[in-house]
């Protein structure tokens, strides 16, 4: 029987939304199967999922999700054609719609969607966009998927490349800036364990107060920075280091990596 939907492409965002999927209560035995080319990421998945259909080639499925690398995104898609998927939910960075319709029998839907990896944990959050041949129902199928691990926004495929620059890759400038206030604490004197958990409880703080008080990060900012104080001089010391500016630019040349694959 055909798994319900198929993962074309096993490793990190793969197997992270695999995970994902199991743990909102998608069953390894019968809805899901994963066609995975590397034998020791395999093993992985099958010692991970018991169960789970995992093979090294094509398995037949109306329904795909394709997370493989850009440069063989196509050819995956072009190996699936025999079997004749219906639809596909591509999470590849850059690749268009165009371009993976393309490789795909007349008629195949394909939906693009930008994930990133705290979708291991269920608190992922996904940019989503249809292609020509997409219907509201399509869009609704994709984001069924993608909100089993996290949240989902619906944009113009034209904005996915910025997308990319800001969630896609934004777990890892956090993450940087994580390590660099540990590292921080540590030099002012802080055993790493201290540091590390109050830069994590920090984080997880502030986060959830942008989420819940829905006030501008400006204005939650200037609420602690008195004038003449410790956080005054932080910030200041951040603006003159050009942090801001930084962060802009990180995000413009991951937008702009994302472009450059696409084309």
């Amino acid at each position: 029987m055909a798994p319900k939907l198929l993962l074309v492409g096993g490793g990190k965002m793969g197997s992270a939304l695999l995970s994902g999927l199991v743990a909102a209560g998608w069953a390894p035995i019968g809805d899901l199967a994963v066609s995975e080319t590397d034998p020791a990421q395999r093993a992985r998945l099958e010692a991970t999922h018991p169960g789970l259909t995992v093979v090294g080639g094509p398995v037949e499925a109306d329904d795909v999700l394709l997370a493989v690398k850009p440069d063989v995104a196509e050819a995956a898609l072009r190996a699936l054609g025999a079997s004749g998927p219906r639809r596909v939910l591509s999470i590849v960075a850059g690749i268009s719609s165009d371009r993976l319709e393309a490789s795909l029998p007349a008629g195949s839907v394909v939906v693009r969607a930008m994930p990133n990896t705290p979708s291991l944990i269920g608190a992922g959050v996904a940019g989503l966009s249809g292609g020509v041949a997409a219907a509201s129902d399509d869009l609704d199928w994709a984001e069924g998927i993608l909100s089993a691990v996290g949240t989902v926004v619906r944009l113009p495929e034209r904005h996915l490349d910025a997308v990319t620059g800001i969630s896609g890759s934004g777990p890892a400038y956090v993450f940087l800036v994580a390590e660099a206030l540990i590292e921080a604490g540590v030099t002012a004197g802080l055993p790493r364990d201290v540091s590390k958990q109050l830069v994590v409880g920090t984080l997880l703080g502030a986060s959830k107060m942008l989420d819940e008080t829905g006030q501008e990060p400006a204005d939650l900012r200037a609420a602690v920075t008195s004038p003449g104080g410790t956080t005054a001089a932080a910030v200041r010391t951040l603006e003159f280091k050009a942090v801001r500016s930084a962060f802009i630019e990180a995000v413009a040349a991951a937008t702009e990596r994302s472009r450059q694959l696409g084309r």
